[in-house]
């Protein structure tokens, strides 16, 4: 995998910076000239302006002050600091509220929101839409050729849905581009149940909970729009500002997963950018929240197989968390390298400067309300700054994933959507994070994707509770598997179609003839219940005894799989519950039930070595210790990372290994202090 151009060629290092709000300081300019002595102190080179700066660029109706911002990305530039420019349409300014109360949004009860918060804004307004492409364009227009600016940095964190007469016409004309007819629609929606058929289009309506939310691929195709008007909404904004200077790039933060098909928001970006907030020290061993993590930072890595951007982190605590800890000594540049050893090219903040008032005054940031270098945090940011100096080679590098865990936002909606087996709690995303979890502790890289995605290249793809499988997924991982891939599937995979309607003939649907087995039912266990797998003896893994299991059971039939393990108890015991089926020149592996973290790190630890997948490492890690590398061909740069609580020694093996920040050579083992996080390369 070679090497890959740098985000910008104005900064073809590796990004170190933080949200910037001059704005909030324009009555002290003493306070921004300091801040350009603390930035460079820092090591900071790059920051986020401008991102909830609407009311200070247009205080008035067609009134624009851009001076205050001329001079700020004038002295960025006479100090060799960069900026990402921001639109500002996360919050809209008072007066726009007033004037034009159609831009604010519509909940899901149908009442009008009052001014206030942020992303407060009806997307499909022509008002609000009228209004950002007149200030974007005008950003553009001053600022698009300015020597500081690297890129644009769009809106904030989009999330949100509004239910107000535009969205609704909007709604009803994207599901009539999609099915045509209400006939094709009543059917896919199967709304013949509870008489809740349609016959005109102006009856259909968002989901309210006062209203219509029981029909399931009602509810799919409103998440499915939202994320479609949000995506709509984002090309508007880019359009005003692309044609200034079409070699910028544009990116938007993403967070929160639970409203947006981040995937498809993708496709519109040059570059991914996201803003992680770990829990850090929750227990002694933080593996667990670092593993979660580095599933995040997979999964957005892996939307353009490129290096992404870490937009916003917390150089402390946040305020907003439900417990707001202190970060360790150490875990500021732990938390941060892991980020770089998953594919980013960047390490920003939020915040730079601490806000004085409002509702994150308290939020965690680079230069405190002391106002000077003399914090423990700051002197964390500022040697984090110098070892991302020492090791910006590592710029543009891409991570070389031979591992793929399939995660689809329409699946996610759907099995979270689907009334059992267990509405206590079906722990969707902890399943896959599981699974990932096993392949971080082997040190095994691994990309997210999505079923529409390019699967070359990969030799083993693992696809927890794939309920929502297309004709064409089901055709597409049997042709994987056919041609000498390695497929893992769980129980609640093949359930239902695209339209969420179930697939008729026996499940796993179109995974029946790929993994040889017939699921007949699920049981979902109460949280007390347990049961358990026992391993067929000199079964092909070599994995021998019991693993205990929980939360679902599904009862399948072996149709010309290979039982590989069996139910333990309750009336199913003795029936299959691991099994292989091999197919074409691959294989594919079923568990019936959810099984716990000991079980998947043995399990995957065989099937990975089976399927020719290396690791970073050929030695076993010590637990909460994981390895990851990036590679340009040349040199292969191996993060070392201990999240364990405790000091640990890692083996290496004979390659010759140079500790990239120091020059030092490294033999035989490497030392991980608590907390502690070596980069090491090694030729390719």
């Amino acid at each position: 995998m070679s090497k890959l151009p740098p985000v910008s060629a104005k900064l073809p290092v590796l990004m170190h910076g933080a949200d910037y709000n001059p704005d909030q300081w324009l009555h002290d300019p003493d306070v921004l000239k300091e801040d350009i002595r603390l930035m460079k102190l820092a090591g900071c080179n790059v920051m986020a302006v401008g991102i909830f700066s609407w009311a200070a660029l247009e205080p008035a109706e067609g009134v624009f002050e851009f001076g205050w911002l001329d001079g700020v990305l004038d002295t960025f530039a006479e100090n060799g600091i960069y900026a990402w420019l921001a639109t500002p349409s996360g919050a809209r300014p008072a007066w726009m509220s007033e004037k034009y109360p159609e831009v604010l949004r519509v909940e899901a009860n149908r009442v009008r929101n009052l001014h206030g918060i942020r992303h407060n804004h009806c997307y499909s307004s022509p008002v609000y839409r009228e209004k950002t492409a007149v200030i974007n364009g005008l950003l553009a227009e001053r600022y698009a050729q300015h020597p500081a600016v690297v890129g644009w940095h769009i809106s904030n964190e989009y999330l949100g849905e509004c239910h107000c007469g535009y969205c609704q016409a909007e709604f009803r004309e994207w599901l009539q581009a999609k099915y045509v007819t209400l006939e094709a629609l009543n059917f896919s929606w199967w709304t013949s149940f509870w008489a809740h058929t349609f016959t005109d289009w102006s009856q259909i309506e968002s989901p309210a909970p006062h209203g219509e939310y029981a029909v399931h691929g009602h509810n799919l195709d409103w998440r499915r729009f939202v994320t479609d008007q949000t995506i709509a909404f984002c090309r508007h904004e880019i359009e005003a500002v692309r044609s200034a200077n079409p070699a910028l790039p544009v990116t938007t933060n993403m967070h929160m997963i639970e409203s947006l098909d981040y995937r498809k928001l993708a496709r519109e970006l040059d570059v991914i950018s996201w803003d992680a907030y770990p829990t850090w020290h929750e227990a002694k061993d933080d593996s667990g929240i670092a593993s979660s993590f580095a599933f995040y930072h997979d999964l957005y890595r892996s939307m353009k197989r490129q290096p992404f951007l870490l937009m916003e982190s917390v150089p402390s605590a946040t305020n907003w968390q439900a417990v707001s800890k202190l970060k360790r000594p150490g875990m500021h540049r732990l938390s941060s390298l892991q980020a770089v050893a998953h594919g980013s090219d960047s390490v920003q903040y939020f915040q730079w400067r601490k806000s004085r008032g409002a509702s994150e005054k308290f939020h965690g940031a680079v230069v405190d309300h002391a106002g000077h270098e003399h914090t423990r945090v700051f002197e964390d940011v500022a040697a984090l700054g110098r070892t991302l100096a020492a090791v910006s080679e590592i710029t543009g590098t891409p991570t070389p994933a031979e591992t793929a865990i399939l995660f689809d936002w329409d699946n996610r909606w759907a099995v979270k959507d689907a009334g059992g087996p267990r509405n206590t709690g079906i722990h969707y995303e902890e399943t896959v994070m599981a699974h990932h979890r096993a392949f971080w502790e082997l040190g095994v890289p691994t990309d997210i994707v999505g079923s529409e995605d390019d699967w070359a290249g990969y030799r083993l793809i693992v696809a927890p509770m794939l309920y929502l499988c297309r004709e064409e997924t089901g055709r597409k991982l049997e042709q994987f598997v056919e041609g000498g891939g390695t497929l893992v599937t769980t129980y609640w995979s093949g359930i239902v179609d695209e339209r969420d309607l179930v697939h008729l003939g026996g499940w796993p649907g179109p995974l029946r003839k790929t993994l040889g087995i017939w699921a007949e039912e699920i049981d979902g266990l109460y949280d007390g219940d347990r049961n358990g797998i026992e391993l067929a003896a000199g079964n092909p893994l070599g994995i021998e005894g019991r693993f205990g299991s929980h939360e679902l059971c599904e009862l399948i039939h072996a149709e010309t799989a290979e039982v590989l393990g069996v139910y333990t108890d309750d009336f199913y015991a003795g029936r299959p519950a691991l099994t292989v089926n091999r197919l074409g020149r691959g294989r594919a592996y079923h568990m019936a039930t959810r099984l716990k973290g000991d079980f998947l790190l043995a399990f995957y630890a065989r099937v990975a070595e089976e399927a020719g997948v290396p690791r970073t490492l050929p030695a076993d890690l010590p637990s909460g210790v994981t390895a990851q590398v990036r590679t340009d061909c040349e040199s292969e740069y191996v993060f070392l990372m201990n999240f364990s609580g405790e000091a640990q020694q890692v083996e290496l093996d004979a390659r010759g290994y140079v500790d990239l920040e120091s020059g030092e050579q490294v033999e035989g083992s490497a030392s991980l202090p608590i907390y502690g996080v070596r980069i090491l390369k090694r030729r390719a």
